[in-house]
Formats: C-alpha cells, sequence, structure tokens
C-alpha cells in the first residue's frame, strides 16, 4: 500500500529520560510524543518491543509476542494503582545517558514483584477482571511465554536448551509438573504483559489521538532461545533434541569475509504454510494491535534466505533457499485485508526480491549515509528515489550523521562528495541530511532523534558486529527542546508532509 507524504522521528523509548535506569512509557513517553505534535510530525517508529535477551538486544527477543517488561513504568504502576506510592522512595541513582542494562533490570524486577505482591494483597475487581479477561484474549501464546520465563528463571537463566530433557521437549508430565510447581512465577510474568499491555495501549491512543502514527519493527527470524521455538517446535528446523538443524545468517560480502552467522533457527516453511501461514497472520494481527505501521527487518529473506548448517562456526558454507515468496503474503492480506508493511531492502537484493516488493506495493528504504561513498550506489541520491519509499539519513544500525562523517577511516573522496551534492560545508551537516530527506519525493522521510540534536558517535544506538555495549543510549530532559521542534517543524511545513490543517467547517464544536 503507497502511504501519505509524512515524517517523523526514530527513538525507541529505551531513550526516553526518566528516574529509574531506562526510559519507559511513563512521562518522558509522554513529553516525546508530544514534541512530536508540536513539530507537525505524524510518525513515531520505534524498534522491536519484545523482551530482549542475549546482549540487550531488541532483535534478539525471548517472544515474538510479548512485551518488554523494562519498558513498563513504575510511576504508572502507582498512578493505576498497582503499587504502593512509597515504594519508589528509594531508588538508587541511575547513569543519565546510557542505560545500565544489569543494574536497571534487578531494580526493575524488585518493584515489579512488589507490585504483583500488592496486586495480589489489594486488588480490586476491576483490575481482577482485567487481568482475567486480557488472558484470556491472549491465551494462544500468553500461558507458554509465562512458564517459559519461570522455567528460565528456575533453572539458573540459560537457554532453554540447558534444561533437563522432560521439560526441554515438553513431555506432558513434565509440562504439568512444572506448571503447577511454577504457577505463581508464571502467572507474575503474565501479569507484567498485562501491565504492559495497558501502559502501551494508553500511549498508543495518547499518540493516534495527536495524528501520530507508530511504525513498529518486526524481526523476520526469532531468537534460538525465546518461548516460540521452544513452545512451537515443530515450526522450525530442529533436531530431535529441540537443536537447531540451520540457522540465520548472510553470506561473506565485502564487510566481512566470512559472512554473518546470526544463529537464528530457520522456519519449517512447507509446515507453515499447511495451516495458511496461521503463525504469521497470529504474529502480524498481534503486532498491528500494538503499532499503526510495521517495518520488517530483512525482507530478502521471504524471497529466498541464507542457510548455515548449525554445526558451522562461520556463514561461509551456506546456501541460498527459497523463501516462501508471494504465498506468505497473500495468505495473510487474505485474512487481514492490505498490509501498512515497509520493507527493509538494504544491501545487495535481487531482481526477484524487488519484484515480491512491488508485486504488495510495499515501500522500500533509502540511507543517505549510503549516498556518497566509492562503491557508487546512485539508488540512494535523493534525486533517484522513487515516491513509494521511506527515506532516513541514518538508522538505528548506522553512526549518527556526524558520528559518520568524522569516522576516522571515512575516505575524503566521500566527504567532497557528501558536500558537493548537499551543498554544504559541513558545519550543520545533520540538518543538511534531514532537509535532503524532508526534499526527496519519497513519502515518508525518518531521521533518528540523534541526528535532530546533531549527537556525534557517542549517541550511536548499535554496532552491528559488536555483541555488547549496544542499545544504552539515553537523552535527557533538556535536549529535547522547542527550538529544535520549531526548526524541524519549518522543514516539515516547506516541504509538504505535515498533516493538512483541517477546514474551519470540519472543526467539531467543544461541547
Amino acid at each position: 500500500m503507497s502511504f501519505p507524504r509524512s515524517s517523523g522521528i526514530l527513538c525507541h523509548p529505551t531513550s526516553f529520560p526518566g528516574p529509574y535506569g531506562i526510559g519507559d512509557l511513563g512521562k518522558g513517553a509522554y513529553d516525546f510524543v508530544d514534541w512530536l505534535k508540536a513539530a507537525k510530525q505524524q510518525l513515531w517508529q520505534v524498534l522491536p518491543l519484545g523482551p530482549t535477551g542475549y546482549g540487550d538486544s531488541p532483535y534478539q527477543s525471548f517472544s515474538a509476542f510479548a512485551g518488554n517488561p523494562l519498558l513498563i513504568s513504575p510511576e504508572g504502576m502507582v498512578w493505576s494503582g498497582l503499587l504502593a506510592a512509597d515504594a519508589l522512595e528509594d531508588a538508587p541513582d541511575f547513569p543519565a545517558h546510557r542505560v545500565d542494562f544489569g543494574a536497571v533490570i534487578g531494580f526493575r524486577h524488585s518493584i515489579y514483584r512488589r507490585s504483583f505482591d500488592y496486586f495480589k494483597a489489594a486488588d480490586t475487581p476491576q483490575q481482577r477482571d482485567g487481568f482475567a479477561a486480557f488472558r484470556e484474549r491472549q491465551a494462544a501464546w500468553l500461558a507458554d511465554y509465562g512458564l517459559f520465563m519461570a522455567l528460565k528463571g528456575y533453572f539458573g537463566g540459560g537457554s532453554w536448551h540447558l534444561w533437563p530433557r522432560d521439560i526441554r521437549l515438553r513431555q506432558p508430565e513434565a509440562l504439568a509438573y512444572y506448571r503447577e510447581k511454577l504457577e505463581d512465577e508464571a502467572t507474575y510474568h503474565e501479569y507484567l504483559q498485562w501491565v504492559f499491555a495497558d501502559q502501551w495501549s494508553a500511549l498508543k491512543k495518547h499518540a493516534n489521538d495527536l495524528g501520530i502514527q507508530i511504525m513498529g519493527d518486526i524481526p523476520i527470524f526469532v531468537s534460538e532461545d525465546s518461548a516460540d521455538v521452544w513452545s512451537r517446535p515443530e515450526l522450525f528446523q530442529l533436531d530431535t533434541e529441540g537443536n537447531p538443524t540451520v540457522i540465520a545468517g548472510v553470506p561473506p560480502d565485502l564487510f566481512s569475509n566470512t559472512g554473518q552467522r546470526w544463529g537464528n533457527p530457520h522456519y519449517r516453511w512447507d509446515v507453515m504454510a499447511a495451516d495458511g501461514y496461521l503463525w504469521w497472520r497470529d504474529r502480524i494481527r498481534h503486532v498491528l494491535t500494538q503499532v499503526d505501521i510495521i517495518r520488517i527487518d530483512h525482507f530478502r529473506g521471504f524471497e529466498a534466505y541464507w542457510e548455515v548448517p548449525a554445526d558451522e562456526e562461520t556463514a561461509t558454507n551456506g546456501r541460498w533457499v527459497k523463501g516462501p515468496g508471494a504465498a506468505l503474503f497473500q495468505a495473510i492480506q487474505a485474512n487481514l485485508g492490505a498490509l501498512p508493511i515497509i520493507a527493509e531492502d538494504l544491501g545487495v537484493i535481487t531482481p526477484e526480491v524487488d519484484a515480491l516488493r512491488l508485486q504488495f506495493g510495499f515501500p522500500g528504504m533509502k540511507i543517505l549515509q549510503f549516498a556518497f561513498g566509492m562503491e557508487n550506489n546512485p539508488q540512494y541520491l535523493p534525486h533517484n528515489y522513487d515516491r513509494n519509499s521511506i527515506v532516513y539519513p541514518g538508522t538505528h544500525d548506522n553512526n549518527t550523521v556526524v558520528g559518520y562523517f568524522n569516522e576516522a577511516d571515512r575516505k575524503s573522496a566521500e566527504k567532497w562528495n557528501c558536500l558537493r551534492y548537499l551543498g554544504c560545508d559541513g558545519s550543520d551537516l545533520a540538518w543538511d541530511f534531514i532537509r535532503a530527506a524532508w526534499a526527496s519525493v519519497s513519502n515518508q522521510a525518518v531521521t533518528c532523534l540523534q541526528d535532530v540534536m546533531s549527537l556525534g558517535a557517542e549517541a550511536r544506538m548499535n554496532y552491528p558486529s559488536r555483541e555488547s555495549g549496544n542499545w544504552q543510549w539515553r537523552y535527557t530532559e533538556g535536549m529535547l527542546t522547542d527550538a529544535l521542534g520549531a526548526r524541524l517543524r519549518e522543514l516539515t511545513e516547506i516541504f509538504e508532509r505535515a498533516a493538512p490543517e483541517p477546514k474551519e467547517d470540519e472543526v467539531t464544536p467543544a461541547n
């Protein structure tokens, strides 16, 4: 489907300011959404919202359906009567500009457990009924997720592949035993999902009421250490002991002589096709209750994916295997209608991948930082864009614009190409990139908040080749200024990306 001309900001909720170590769905989130409205933005892009696992990455989640409990606002729990007002009085001091995940996880769960105990002791009939209704609505995945997380805690936090064989392979007697033994702990994790869903739904409604759509993110693959793989092993290429036989990655290229070995198990697409891709339909439907637009990461894997034997140490000895192609999206559309999907189509893309994307009208992505190198990528130069696309100065996987330009190994010729094309001297480069993106014909333009703030490499969100130290950037309250909003609003108005103002006769009089 085609999207109207618009613009917005990429900022994950973990980056919001706040007193409890990590951005959450409390005051910082609402202040950010209000700032978007004042700046006349129509889009807010977030990263995957699931509970983070290895390396604190939102792309390695314990569930494709659950929300990240670390995003729950403790203050919101107090406001909604799920936590005693004095529970937050002794909160420790946390770094203001970065997330210390180790400290945050321990503190947050100590607060959440107090909330759970408070709920069990003093819940109102309305709260009790609300939780029960949520458990019923989400029964297809919630009970397995709750038990999975309870088991992870019970067995020391390691991968489910390290559990005893009977529960690892979900033998009925073991499932019955542990469901009874860990009932309260499993219910705790279900409770957190209810609180997350309630807080996120309220924030999304606030954004939507202000004319802002939320763009979410679906990684094509799921984490090996996830409730999805443990609870639905028949959908993945696993051996009889539950271990992957083949895993995902990308082949060797200019950036890596050995490719990238991601480790995610591959789907059994033949099994998924047999029931009309029900799991994928459920996944898309669920995410569309959380967001308005979906960006699918690694879209090219639906046409063909790189399959690596699981016992290989690198991705070198893999092979291309055909994916489900159009059949998957036809099945989803037949069930859900036209899909508000954006395809992440970066890297080496074949004509077959382009054809699949164009068949369904999904916009592709353009990255300005890719336009000026010596690799000759004219498709990333704004004068070559097509309207049905979304342009970024850079994404969460790139350096900030200022950091990109200042990289020590950045060739002088690339800098010259950049300055010559943009017609600037480099003194305000982040905004020169934003202006070029906003001026382009792409229907959608999105920039990372770090570039609005003209920050350097210290504010980079993710280094794809680095296993730790990512996803930590936060801004403080004073950094999101009215002046920045006014500057962005001006560009948005100049290049006609603001939502049209309602005509006088269309405004509903106040009662």
